[in-house]
């Protein structure tokens, strides 16, 4: 080997402008060969920015050399892999960055569904089906999220809103946005909710409260002062922003008043003829379950 002679070296890309950084090695094909990395997935970053190349480290140039160049660039890379934001390599030691994995599944998603293979090779009725067989078989062995008790799923929740994760990443604004799409998506292919009658809607409501009620969550899980105190913030906050009642004017306000007055609804028990808050005081005072109900007029 001769002061010429090609070389196996392990090097670092950083960039003039930005904090973007690349680990790597390279086998020479001829001594001091261009070389600035063989970069795919963020190629745009050689393109828009300024690299630089340091060489780190220089190995025997035999298979053994570069196999030792191989595991220093592993343990280089390993503790900022799939953490640091600013490195640009997408494998170590032949694993896989999660950028890379979430492209290829998508691409994987999306051939499956457009063959219609797999889990889209179902009807919406046969999904559903299935979800709720599967559902029901994790309740029933606790696995899952009903593996959990409700104080530690409430614990769980309090931790990611507190860590600005998952739903609670989003601005008001964009959830917002983000409900709408859903539920006009839903509203058009008569799915979840808008996919239910009116009975089954009932029911279901009527049930999620008794559930909540029985294990004192959600709104049962605090006091009548602390309910009072919580609607005196929203009517506020509500009333502050003009949004919900308050976004309507004295006009739309008591349009949509006498059409709520106007409907007149029975209680299926009793008979009992009434407005729908009407029919409501009237079924409480007598035990009897607000849901057995229907709309007349």
């Amino acid at each position: 080997m001769t002061l010429k002679s090609p070389r196996i070296y392990l090097y670092k890309i950083t960039f003039e402008e930005v904090s973007y950084y690349y680990y790597g090695v390279h086998k020479e094909k001829k001594f001091d060969e261009y070389y600035m990395g063989s970069p795919i997935t963020h190629k745009w970053v050689w393109d828009f920015y300024t690299p630089k190349k340091q060489i780190i480290e220089l190995f025997e140039f035999s298979d053994k050399g570069y196999e030792e160049a191989l595991e220093v660039e592993k343990r280089l890379i390993k503790p900022f892999y799939n953490t640091d934001k600013w490195c640009l390599n997408e494998h170590c030691g032949g694993k896989i960055s999660l950028h890379i994995r979430r492209e290829t599944g998508r691409k994987v998603g999306k051939k499956i569904f457009e063959a219609k293979k797999g889990i889209h090779s179902l009807s919406f009725e046969e999904r559903s089906e299935r979800g709720k067989k599967y559902a029901q078989k994790c309740y029933e062995e606790r696995k899952g999220i009903h593996a959990e008790t409700t104080e530690e799923r409430r614990k769980r929740g309090q931790k990611l809103y507190r860590e600005k994760k998952g739903i609670h990443a989003q601005t008001f604004k964009e959830k917002s946005e983000l409900g709408k799409r859903n539920g006009q998506k839903l509203y058009k292919e008569g799915r979840g909710i808008f996919g239910m009658s009116s009975e089954e809607k009932s029911e279901i409501s009527r049930k999620t409260g008794k559930n909540h009620y029985e294990n004192k969550t959600g709104i049962f899980s605090i006091t009548p002062e602390e309910r009072k105190e919580i609607n005196k913030k929203t009517n506020k906050k509500l009333l502050e922003e003009s949004k919900g009642i308050f976004s309507l004017t004295n006009e739309e306000r008591s349009e949509l008043g006498k059409k709520t007055t106007s409907q007149v609804w029975k209680c299926t028990i009793t008979g009992h003829t009434s407005t729908p808050g009407g029919l409501s005081n009237f079924q409480k005072k007598r035990g009897i379950d607000t849901s057995k109900r229907v709309r007349i007029s």
